[in-house]
């Protein structure tokens, strides 16, 4: 899979499997393939978003990407400023720390990721004391700083997270994870935990800050409504494995797997009186603990043939810079938005 020279991350072959133990002792009688031989890259000041159902391993991607969980298999190469590649899936955590300044994430819930016992001032600031970056007046007038880039009043940096409403508090998680001025962001659902009305503010925001400060970010989300407005491409993920990656406007208008054509079909139009016919998946997302022999969407796929249940497909560059891993991807004619 080929990039221009300006890729900053590069993903080969992925894997993140977490034991499954059982008996007395605990042994190992399986494990949970949660993100089973992933590959992709992002290039530099690029917003990658990551979809796919709850369970396919977005989040277990970004999270062995930051080294959060140690890799099983596959290598995670990341280019520093200086232009120094690293593989940092294999390196130790004091190595990793340093680069931790460059390769940031927001979580999902805003709720859950802020400390309550301390003051926005402390939350925002942590990073920057851990990391030596600053302290005492430079640390506050630093998150001041940060306090107005995301749109909240500085004099509001003694509060504690309780007195913010939702919206708020993610955007005092994206002062936090800004304060370091990183390279690469991890958007881990950002808004989903926000109201519809919140979510678009919290977007806008994501947006202008990236296109102003030059971010490259992987934006995870279930919600392909909502990562087609902020990514200039698309990989599609299903039960672990990447099933589909493409420019944004080229895979939302010409899909050549059928799970991304039925996310697609799923997608309310813009205009109301556009009636789209919605794809209907039969059956359940198979268990990451019991994946379905070949093709993982073989069970659910009305386009699937017996090869489809005994061969798993290769993700292939099926056209320039659209990849796709479906044994018929170059013959189907599968329906996108704008028919």
């Amino acid at each position: 899979m080929e990039a221009k020279d300006n890729k900053i991350l590069e993903v080969k072959g992925l894997k993140q499997y977490f034991p499954i133990r059982s008996g007395f002792f605990q042994r190992a009688v399986g494990h949970v393939k949660a993100v089973d031989g992933v590959s992709f890259f992002i290039r530099e000041n690029e917003v990658l978003g990551l979809v796919g159902e709850s369970g396919c391993g977005k989040t277990t991607t970004g999270r062995a990407i930051l080294r959060l969980y140690d890799p099983t298999a596959g290598e995670i190469w990341y280019r520093r400023q200086n232009g120094e590649r690293m593989e940092i899936s294999r390196i130790s955590q004091k190595v990793m720390k340093p680069l931790r300044r460059e390769m940031r994430m927001i979580f999902q819930d805003p709720y859950s990721s802020l400390n309550p016992r301390l003051t926005v001032k402390d939350i925002i600031g942590e990073p920057l004391i851990i990391h030596g970056v600053a302290k005492g007046k430079a640390m506050e007038d630093r998150v001041g700083e940060l306090m107005k880039a995301v749109g909240l009043d500085p004099g509001y940096m003694r509060r504690y997270p309780h007195e913010f409403s939702g919206g708020q508090r993610q955007r005092i998680g994206l002062a936090r994870t800004l304060s370091l001025s990183p390279r690469l962001i991890i958007a881990d659902e950002p808004v989903s935990a926000l109201d519809v009305s919140v979510q678009a503010q919290v977007l806008n925001l994501l947006q202008e800050l990236q296109e102003r400060l030059g971010l490259t970010m992987l934006f995870i989300a279930h919600d392909l409504s909502v990562v087609e407005h902020v990514s200039e491409r698309i990989a599609v993920m299903y039960v672990g494995k990447l099933v589909e990656m493409a420019k944004t406007e080229e895979l939302l208008r010409h899909p050549l797997h059928p799970y991304a054509e039925a996310l697609i079909s799923a997608v309310p139009p813009a205009d109301p009186d556009i009636r789209l016919d919605r794809i209907i998946l039969e059956g359940d997302v198979p268990s990451p603990a019991n994946p379905p022999p070949g093709c993982v969407f073989h069970p659910r796929c009305g386009y699937a043939k017996d090869v489809c249940s005994q061969e798993s497909p290769e993700l292939v560059e099926v056209e320039p810079d659209h990849y796709a891993s479906c044994h018929f991807a170059a013959e189907l004619h599968l329906l996108g938005i704008g028919g």
